[in-house]
């Protein structure tokens, strides 16, 4: 998930200083305790301390709140996929990919692993149609021919 968890820690680390540090301010001026004498550059330091470690943890919450619904999704298509919903899974897989309803064929056929020849004599083509199709869907798939095609489709839905 994340790359350098060291980072959170310093983070955090930050924030809890600046934090203590500003809290027995308060408890201080209330109850009458003794303030830390701290001069005023390093009380500014504190402050924008603090503000940056308050903007660095609003944002990596953020971050993390987008990878865990990311995370949420792909377990969930795990748990359809285990509960024997490959078909419906790769349809939507397809969908997301803005096929149209002809290269959404061609694709299933490819998953089948039928050659461009058989896919035109099944649709009732010509193979230059189908060689059109499925370049379009490999673009739009971002992949650049049949193979890489398989392995995305196998690769997403099976991690």
């Amino acid at each position: 998930m994340l790359k350098h968890p060291s980072l959170v820690w310093i983070l955090v680390a930050i924030q809890s200083i600046c934090g203590f540090y500003f809290l027995w301010e308060i408890l201080a001026s209330l109850f009458g305790l003794p303030d830390i004498p701290v001069r005023w550059q390093w009380r500014e330091a504190l402050e924008l301390a603090a503000v940056l470690g308050l903007i660095l943890g609003a944002a990596l919450g953020v971050w993390l709140a987008l990878h865990a619904r990311r995370e949420i999704r792909r377990a969930d298509s795990a748990r359809r996929l285990t509960a024997g919903n490959f078909s419906a899974e790769v349809s939507a897989r397809l969908a997301r990919m803005g096929l149209s309803p002809a290269e959404t064929e061609v694709a299933w056929f490819l998953l089948k692993g039928m050659s461009l020849a058989e896919i035109a004599a099944l649709r009732g083509t010509r193979e230059g149609t189908v060689r059109a199709q499925s370049t379009a869907l490999y673009r739009k798939a971002g992949v650049s021919g049949k193979a890489q095609f398989l392995a995305l489709i196998v690769e997403d839905l099976l991690l």
